[in-house]
Parts: C-alpha cells; structure tokens; sequence
C-alpha cells in the first residue's frame, strides 16, 4: 500500500501485478485440507474476502487512472458561454439584471470547472482519497498474520491456526 498508493496519485499503478501478500494469503488458503463442514465454510468466506480485497484494489487502480478528458472540458466551457450569452441577450435591455444573472451564472461554472478539476486527479491534491481506512486495517492483518505463522505446524494439510 505505501508504494501502491503513490503509483495511484501519479496514475501508473499496476493491474498485472497481484500484490504479493494477497497472492500468498489466497494461496495459502488454497492449500489447506478442512476437515470439517465448518472448515470448509472458513475457508470459502476467506476466499471470497481475499477476491473482494483483489477486486476493491481493481477498482482503486482504474479509478486512479479516469480523467476528465479535453472533449469535456471544451464542452463544458463552450456550453458556458453558450449560455452566458444567451443570458445577455434575455436581459439586453436591463444591463443591472443582466451583470447580475450572468455573475451568478458565472460564479456557478467556476465553482463546478473547481469540483471537477479538483477531482480529476482522485488520489493527488488536497481532496485526494488517502489510505486511511486501509491503514487501520494493516495492524489486525499484521497480528492475525503473526498469529497465522506463529501457530503454522508446518504441514500445508492441517495448520494450527485453521479450525
């Protein structure tokens, strides 16, 4: 996460590349034996969370690619002006009201080409999406993972810390 994150920001994070600690979990996941219904159902919830972890990373990787392309913004700014001089043209012939209506109109545009700039780039800037949650996540994972190889006997068919 702490590479993975800045790839994001600069927009060339990897999909080809399964995070090694999410390969190894599933695959050791994978590799054991259960022996009971109970483990069996263990072992298929742990998968389908590791698939959900693989697939929320997805979706982080090709958000952090999506931009607002120069066909969008050309749009929005001509449909703008479009509309700025239509406003004028309704309001020829009282210029206070006019200024006004268009100011506001103008306020209005400029607040949203803001949002939309300041979002465009979703993990870089001041509104960036941060790590955070995830963050709060890394010590669980950290001591469930020592509890996992602390408790391992070694034997992929039958560890320990299964059942």
């Amino acid at each position: 996460m702490t590479d993975e994150w800045p790839m994001m920001a600069r927009r060339n994070a990897s999909l080809t590349i399964t995070p090694v600690p999410l390969a190894e979990e599933l695959q050791f996941i994978l590799a054991l034996k259960p022996q009971s219904e109970g483990q069996v159902t263990a072992q298929r919830e742990i998968v389908d969370a590791l698939k959900s972890a693989m697939e929320a990373r997805r979706q982080r990787i090709v958000v952090s690619r999506a931009r607002v392309n120069w066909v969008k913004w050309t749009a929005l700014i001509l449909q703008a002006i479009c509309t700025l001089i239509a406003i004028a043209m309704v309001h020829i012939e009282n210029r206070g009201a006019g200024i006004v209506a268009m100011g506001i109109f103008a306020t209005g545009v400029a607040v949203s080409i803001l949002l939309i700039a300041s979002h465009d780039r979703l993990f870089s800037g001041e509104v960036a999406v941060k790590p955070d949650l995830l963050k709060q996540v890394l010590p669980e994972e950290a001591v469930s993972q020592s509890a996992i190889n602390h408790n391992h006997s070694g034997s992929p068919d039958q560890p320990a810390a299964f059942g």
